[in-house]
């Protein structure tokens, strides 16, 4: 199935050349038809051959559904009449409707929801394909790509493959490096090469920025707040404007110190439990993430703060997949109430609910209230709480609102992708550093199966560092090669191979093509960092692609351009402190300790396997690895490196 996030069209519509109308109306009408259903269903009245009373039958509720123009819509009884309409196709569409509704009374007396949520989704159907009828004026053709069937569209000629950047790096080859497709009405466009990624997101970033929330997910669990996850708009751009004060190529350096405080405590983690380098990487960048953020130290096991972020983060993990649940294709569903058979989604979203308002709200709270003592500590919260306006400004509660939020994106994100790795893999182990967490399990994966990679670091390492301290923020403009690692464990294995799908808020002329307001638009990322027309052997962790001549190579592909932390206007503002904290954690690891597999029975070492997960988010399989210090002076210097920062 197609991935990244779906969204509806927020402009105005036209419906059949018929007057203009705001999308609620749909929702309103859909909405109401579902109500009328299920209120005609439970009255101790007769019922008609159709499930219905005599006066109202499931054909009458579509006819006023799709009549959205004229909004001819009652709670008690829909009358039916006949509609002019002045779409051409009219009569056919009118013969389709019945036959669907037909369809739908077929259903078993005891599928009411199911019998609710057919019709529903009919008129969504019926509505769609007959609005995009007249949005392609010119006649354009639409970009090319695999033929579908009508109503599921490609649905039938996707891949069966668990990794769909795959199916579409196979569809560029049959297609081009812009394809299109549809899928249960939802249309999709794939870019897969560069130049079509900065013409699409960077050039026409006005018109590709917005990413309208799933309905489980946004409005029922509450992810409301994730700036990841707003409509591009002005409330959008306020919570951008403040994250980026923060967390901008210039700020982070502030951080550097907290940083390294992490990274030396992730040292010590790695002497005491090696085996669990996994799980240590999780709690490094929520440790660091939450001292930063709100100025908090989390215990070493069983946080409560990690807890509950974890726990509200499992519905991001269930619902954060397009069409995880069906309210997401008929958003009306979310009138259904919880204790409705077939409504299990309801009483889940309500328990991923209140996780989230805690996870948001308490940590907020908890620097409010000492900020008002003036205990609180140095944090981003404390800093935009100081800045907030009096009390009695009638614009403070909106500009908490906003505050609380931006501290929460940063908060919340460390820990996205490893609640998808408990979710995935039963794995202990989630803002830019959503990345940084597949990243650094990526490297030691990377450095387990690449001995020779390993050395090459170490050597430089010795050169520029020496054996008797740490490697320091300042090293970094002398240690190339570390550089490379770095941009080479981004790129080998990126935790979301195919970004987050950007949507169109209006039709669109590119290149000859016609684009539909509402398409996603998806880069796929894997490709552009696997192509091998750019990366010889593309499969192969090889730092040495980003180097000529001993330095950075400035001409090398930066998976920074290429998806790793986003496209356009909607780019993480967090890359820059995970690039500080990915640099800061692989330089020191690499300078103290060796990586290398296991070994079998026979004292020989056991061949690891590149091996990943799949999803949304894409994570090392579980794997072992020998991590031991180099020598006894390197154990001695991580022991007094860690009593240095605690006096």
């Amino acid at each position: 199935m197609p991935q990244g996030l779906p969204g509806s069209n927020p402009q105005q519509t036209r419906f059949g050349g018929k007057g203009s109308s705001h999308n609620g109306i749909l929702v309103t009408a859909l909405l109401k038809s579902v109500i009328a259903l299920l209120y005609e269903q439970v009255q101790a009245t007769p019922f008609c051959g159709h499930g219905l009373r005599a006066a109202v039958c499931s054909g009458a509720l579509f006819r006023v559904a799709f009549d959205v123009a004229e909004q001819a819509m009652k709670h008690d009884g829909i009358p039916v009449r006949q509609i002019k309409r002045t779409c051409p196709s009219g009569a056919l569409s009118t013969h389709l409707v019945g036959h669907y509704c037909a369809m739908a009374t077929t259903l078993p007396d005891n599928t009411l929801f199911t019998k609710c949520v057919f019709l529903a989704t009919g008129a969504l159907f019926f509505l769609y394909f007959r609005s995009r009828r007249n949005s392609n004026a010119r006649g354009l053709p639409l970009p090319p790509g695999p033929k579908g069937l009508p109503l599921v569209g490609s649905l039938f000629s996707i891949p069966a493959t668990v990794k769909p950047w795959l199916a579409y790096a196979e569809w560029a080859k049959q297609h081009g490096d812009i394809f299109y497709f549809e899928v249960l009405g939802q249309s999709f466009l794939v870019l897969s090469s560069l130049e079509r990624v900065h013409d699409i997101f960077d050039k026409r970033s006005a018109n590709y920025s917005d990413r309208t929330p799933l309905t489980m997910l946004v409005e029922l669990i509450g992810f409301d707040f994730n700036m990841a996850m707003m409509p591009y708009g002005s409330w959008w751009r306020r919570h951008r404007r403040l994250f980026n004060e923060y967390f901008h190529q210039n700020a982070v350096h502030q951080y550097q110190p907290i940083q390294t405080r992490g990274t030396r405590a992730f040292l010590q983690r790695l002497l005491v439990t090696p085996e669990d380098f996994m799980h240590h990487t999780r709690h490094t960048f929520a440790a660091t993430i939450m001292d930063v953020t709100y100025g908090i130290k989390v215990k070493d096991f069983d946080d409560p703060y990690i807890i509950r972020a974890e726990r509200s983060l499992e519905g991001l993990a269930a619902a954060g997949v397009p069409g995880s649940f069906l309210v997401d294709f008929v958003p009306a569903l979310k009138y259904v109430p919880s204790w409705f058979p077939g409504a299990s989604f309801k009483r889940k979203a309500a328990v991923w609910r209140r996780y989230n308002g805690e996870v948001a709200g308490i940590p907020f709270q908890y620097v409010e209230d000492k900020y008002e003592q003036g205990s609180a500590p140095p944090s981003v919260a404390a800093s935009m709480i100081g800045r907030l306006p009096n009390k009695g400004d009638p614009t403070r509660d909106e500009e908490r609102i906003v505050a609380r939020n931006a501290a929460a994106l940063a908060y919340l994100g460390v820990y996205t992708v490893q609640t998808c790795m408990i979710m995935f893999t039963n794995a202990r182990s989630t803002g830019g550093a959503d990345t940084n967490v597949s990243a650094l399990q990526s490297f030691f994966l990377a450095m387990t199966i690449y001995q020779d990679v390993q050395k090459k670091a170490k050597e430089e390492l010795d050169r520029v560092v020496g054996s008797g301290r740490l490697p320091e923020f300042h090293d970094r403009k002398d240690l190339p090669y570390i550089n490379a690692i770095v941009k080479e464990t981004m790129r080998w294995n990126l935790v979301n191979p195919l970004a987050f799908g950007h949507m169109s808020t209006g039709d669109d002329e590119y290149d000859g093509f016609f684009i539909p307001k509402g398409t996603i638009v998806i880069g796929n990322a894997w490709l552009l960092l696997h192509d091998p027309a750019v990366f010889s052997d593309p499969e192969e962790f090889q730092p040495e692609r980003y180097l000529k001549n001993g330095q950075l190579d400035p001409d090398a592909r930066d998976p920074d351009d290429c998806g790793t932390f986003g496209y356009g206007r909607r780019k993480c503002p967090g890359r820059h402190f995970s690039d500080n904290s990915l640099f800061s954690i692989i330089s020191s690891v690499l300078s103290v300790y060796d990586m290398k597999p296991p070994l079998d029975e026979d004292g020989k070492p056991v061949r690891v396997e590149a091996q990943y997960t799949s999803g949304l988010l894409i994570y090392p399989v579980p794997f072992k690895c020998i991590i031991k210090p180099r020598s006894a002076a390197a154990e001695v210097l991580i022991r007094e490196c860690l009593e240095g920062d605690h006096e």
